[in-house]
């Protein structure tokens, strides 16, 4: 079993930026495939990136330039560094960890875009 818990998230101005943390609790890790996917009111939730146990990582295509994921193992935490936001970022946030067919969620945080 792994615990996630997310964090970071608030409100920003457009152009502003955040950074997401997701901290895990329980089971290895840093065997999991990490990642986040968000979910905006009345549309289906989205993979925005996500990274592997070896540091690969793969973006959606809003997500690409504009925000980086990362992994930091020996602290069982995964991060989303989100820049230039606007507005059309605006949902809640979610961090999974993914193994063969086991996959874990946080609980969710909500990042608002607006001025």
């Amino acid at each position: 079993q792994v615990q996630l818990v997310e964090s970071g998230g608030g409100l920003v101005q457009p152009g502003g930026s955040l950074r997401l943390s997701c901290t895990a609790s329980g089971r290895i890790f840093s065997t999991y495939v990490m990642g986040w996917y968000r979910q905006a009111p009345g549309k289906q939730r989205e993979l925005v990136a996500s990274i592997t146990s070896g540091g690969y990582t793969n973006y959606a295509g809003s997500a690409k330039a504009r925000f980086t994921i990362s992994r930091d193992n020996a602290k069982n935490t995964g991060y989303l560094q989100m820049n230039s936001l606007n507005p059309e970022d605006t949902a809640v946030y979610y961090c999974y960890a993914r193994k063969t067919t086991s996959t874990y969620w946080g609980q969710g945080t909500q990042v608002t875009v607006s001025s």
